[in-house]
């Protein structure tokens, strides 16, 4: 898998895992559990060089 498939995966990833979380209520198991993956999204992609500015929604 190249870098570009990579960074694309987790943008979508990304994305998807936003609008679940804002879905949710804060205080649930569930949100706490996608929080963890929202993390090591931001983590990848922060590191692959991608700027989190426009694309993320929760900003926490």
């Amino acid at each position: 898998m190249t870098d570009k498939e990579v960074i694309k995966i987790s943008v979508e990833e990304f994305s998807r895992i936003q609008r679940f979380m804002l879905l949710a209520d804060k205080e649930s198991d569930v949100y706490k559990a996608m929080y963890e993956r929202y993390i090591d999204l931001k983590a990848i992609l922060t590191s692959s060089g991608v700027n989190l500015t426009e694309i993320d929604r929760i900003k926490e």
